[in-house]
């Protein structure tokens, strides 16, 4: 090794701090338009500003947090080259998780790391997450774009995201409130969602397949097929779909005073691991399935695809994917008109998924009873 010393730059490095820049300026409108009143500022600074001022109207103001990222959904949008809608995923799989005490997200952090920071692809996926603050109503406050040489593959990245809410706490939904006798509503899901994309890849066959590799292109354009199975779709395409948003319209039906006992989202487990996180100890959900594992519901035909692929017995697909509902909302008997009435009101169609019985906190399924 030479002792003469070598004059290296960040930028030799692999950092481009130049276009990390330019990433950030093509941005800035995209972040501006989730403003709320209470945001303080813009982007740049050292930390994302955002007034309280409206708490001082609540009588004991509960903030809620919640983080989450995308996994390796992202894989399959690297291969398809498709970015614009995983930012949407990101923002909806932690303010979908506050929204199940009731809370109202206020603002939002993202944190990009990626192998090589180009602009122009900055801006696609940070699209997705302005795009997800708006139907969420809150507002995108900051973030951080981290590159990574040496780490990721250039074209290779990974999002985290994180949200602040409030919920009054006399307000505030609590599984301690559900009781034997309770039902339970679903709001349908836009697909897979987020969750469950590792068997997904597997089935489909692009686990360990490199994006940007003659292998990955040839994959693309499988996957860029329509199929009949998916109603004229391509397997991408719905499987990219991104994860419904139900802040707004769950909002102003709690607001609206609807009497909810509990929230669930259903993510990562399945109905079967997170049906249960919304119950009291004493109580079990039954959900309505039939002796063929079917629902009265509809369920996504890609969910049904990927099911089939990897032949998953019923309780196996229930503890994988939310199979055709997003979010649950339970409730008192004598209330369930009253609520399925202000959902439909908001846009939303919901259908009875189960009933409450006492129990232990677990969920059984109507087929197995």
């Amino acid at each position: 090794m030479s002792d003469t010393p070598k004059h290296v730059t960040y930028e030799d490095a692999g950092v481009d701090t130049a276009e990390g820049g330019r990433a950030v300026d093509a941005i800035k409108q995209m972040v501006a338009s989730t403003n709320r009143p209470e945001v303080v500022g813009g982007i740049g600074g050292f930390g994302g500003l955002f007034s309280a001022a409206a708490l001082k109207d609540m009588e004991d103001p509960i903030l809620i947090s919640g983080t989450d990222g995308v996994g390796t959904k992202l894989v399959l949008a690297q291969i398809l080259d498709r970015h614009e809608t995983v930012g949407q995923d990101l923002v909806a799989m932690c303010v979908n998780d506050i929204l199940a005490s009731g809370a109202e997200p206020l603002f939002f952090l993202d944190y990009v790391a990626i192998g090589h920071i180009e602009a122009e692809h900055m801006a696609k996926i940070v699209k997705g997450v302005a795009d997800g603050c708006k139907l969420a109503g809150c507002a995108l406050v900051g973030g951080e774009m981290a590159e990574h040489p040496g780490v990721m593959r250039p074209d290779d990245y990974d999002l985290a995201g994180f949200t602040v809410g409030v919920v009054d706490r006399p307000k505030m939904i609590d599984p301690a409130n559900v009781r034997p006798g309770d039902v339970i509503l679903g709001l349908g899901s836009s697909g897979i969602h987020s969750n469950g994309y590792s068997l997904v890849r597997k089935v489909i066959g692009v686990d360990g397949i490199v994006p940007g590799t003659p292998e990955a292109e040839a994959k693309k354009a499988e996957l860029d097929q329509p199929l009949e199975e998916l109603g004229g779709k391509s397997l991408g395409e719905a499987l990219l779909a991104p994860t419904r948003i139900y802040v707004k319209p769950v909002l102003e039906v709690l607001r609206g005073g609807a009497p909810v006992h509990a929230i669930a989202h259903i993510t990562g487990g399945g109905i079967t691991e997170n049906l249960n996180r919304a119950l009291a100890d004493n109580v079990d959900a039954v959900v309505d399935r039939a002796a063929d594992g079917s629902f009265a519901w509809d369920v996504p035909p890609v969910i049904g695809y990927v099911c089939k692929q990897a032949q998953l017995t019923p309780n196996e697909a229930c503890k994988t994917f939310n199979m055709g509902v997003g979010l649950m909302i339970i409730c008192a008997p004598e209330d369930e008109a009253q609520v399925a009435a202000a959902l439909e009101a908001v846009g939303e169609k919901p259908f009875r998924v189960g009933t409450c019985v006492p129990g232990s906190g677990k969920v059984v399924y109507a087929d197995e009873q």
